[in-house]
């Protein structure tokens, strides 16, 4: 099954399995196929103060404030053009995000406004346990043009109504250390390269050299990292089946037998993060999303990183099957809601609509992270943050040609995402074949979507 292709920057979700009250349970949530709708909005609690010019403050949901700025920047751009609101940040952590946010929106006493959603598992349980506002009524109104975000929305629409505007999107691409290739004296990537080139590429610099280790590749733990690979032909990642996987397991699965790449058990046995990887100068290339662009220049701008390991680096396109067109790849949508809960609805839709919109966008760039929202300009002020490479090929990257969802939108997203992580780690761990581990993913996702 094919799904529909987005153009440019939607996208991907990495999704965990998490606990009962967490936003990725899906078993703990279960009800039909999304079946409340715009008419469920309680219009008599909305406040009008956003209009009035009374004073309101308004609670919004996120985290990492302090690592990741462009949460404070919006706040400050949206205050000094609407003076009569305060927007008042909480952090709730990344690591528990998803479970702690879905637990206090459970309840009745929540005082949150606005929620940021971190991924489709977490927005698919809010949208089941009834905590967004429906914001069909309130895009209508104001006439937002959705057609800028490029296909995002249709990929988020719950029976044809929105409960999120995406206001930051991330696209995978691949990191390279410059110096490991002139060292090899082998050209650098390029925004056209096929899986099978990328293959070749990274056994042609990996080097098992006692001292002088060098890994052509790396690929973190995340089921992603490998399955997204086999869904850029547009193969539908919530489908039941699940054997187009197999070419790709099989061939990362020999590069780690060659030692091209580290082995899955000893980076989850270490909990070695992508980013302390790359950062020690001995991984030639490392396929992940753009969201590394912005952490990998204040690190190294701050010292944390060691500029003469991994300071010389650039970014291309993601590698494409055979047949593929160069420029394919996946994203992860970063959303934005107004909580049903709230009793100031008209201030955070209003501040919904700034985070979500052109002028949101151009403020999330200037902070180096990836916008929902991409234009030329856009994609000028991101390639001008100090520390991004001056290369054309790494400006050219920012820009993909097609974007497809790792996992849309679908009441199964959570479920079906546990369901291929565990095998992930199975067949990665060699405690099952990768022929094995996929048939048990294809007979557990039907199970699912029988449902």
């Amino acid at each position: 099954m094919k799904r529909k292709i987005i153009s440019i920057l939607l996208a991907a979700s990495m999704v965990a399995s998490l606990g009962l009250t967490g936003c990725g349970n899906s078993s703990s949530t279960k009800t039909s196929d999304t079946t409340q709708s715009t008419d469920k909005t309680d219009t008599t609690k909305d406040t009008t103060a956003a209009t009035d010019g009374d004073k309101v403050t308004i609670n919004w949901a996120i985290w990492d404030k302090d690592s990741s700025t462009y949460w404070t920047k919006l706040k400050e751009g949206f205050e000094e053009e609407n003076p009569n609101i305060t927007v008042e940040l909480t952090d709730l952590g990344a690591t528990d995000y998803n479970t702690v946010l879905a637990t206090q929106l459970s309840g009745s006493g929540s005082t949150f406004d606005v929620v940021s959603i971190k991924d489709t598992a977490c927005y698919s349980t809010l949208i089941e346990k009834n905590a967004l506002e429906p914001l069909n009524d309130y895009i209508t109104t104001e006439g937002i043009d959705l057609s800028q975000y490029n296909g995002i929305t249709d990929q988020i629409k719950a029976n044809d109504v929105l409960y999120e505007l995406p206001f930051r999107n991330d696209t995978w691409v691949v990191y390279y250390n410059k110096d490991l290739f002139d060292a090899a004296g082998i050209d650098y990537p390029t925004n056209d390269m096929t899986f099978a080139e990328y293959d070749k590429l990274a056994r042609s610099l990996s080097s098992n050299e006692f001292g002088k280790q060098v890994y052509g590749a790396h690929y973190h733990t995340w089921r992603s990292t490998i399955q997204l690979f086999g869904a850029l032909d547009g193969t539908d990642i919530l489908g039941g089946n699940y054997d187009f996987l197999k070419p790709y397991y099989e061939t990362v699965l020999s590069e780690q037998a060659d030692g091209v790449c580290q082995d899955y058990a000893t980076l989850s046995t270490a909990s070695l993060h992508y980013s302390n990887a790359f950062s020690q100068g001995n991984v030639a290339m490392l396929n992940i999303g753009s969201w590394f662009i912005s952490t990998l220049i204040t690190k190294l701008n701050a010292g944390e990183y060691d500029s003469s390991l991994c300071g010389n680096w650039g970014i291309v396109q993601y590698p494409h099957p055979e047949g593929v067109e160069a420029g394919t790849t996946i994203g992860t949508v970063t959303g934005i809601a107004v909580t049903s809960a709230s009793e100031k609805k008209d201030a955070a839709w209003k501040f919904v609509q700034f985070a979500s919109s052109e002028e949101g966008a151009k403020i999330v760039a200037e902070t180096g992270s990836m916008p929902a929202i991409v234009t030329s300009e856009i994609s000028a002020i991101l390639a001008s943050v100090p520390g991004f490479p001056l290369d054309q090929n790494s400006k050219e990257a920012l820009t993909p040609t097609k974007v497809y969802m790792d996992i849309p939108y679908s009441k199964h997203s959570a479920e079906i995402d546990a369901v291929l992580s565990t095998y992930h780690k199975d067949i990665m761990n060699g405690d099952i074949s990768v022929d094995d581990g996929i048939a048990k993913m294809n007979e557990d996702v039907q199970k699912v979507l029988a449902q």
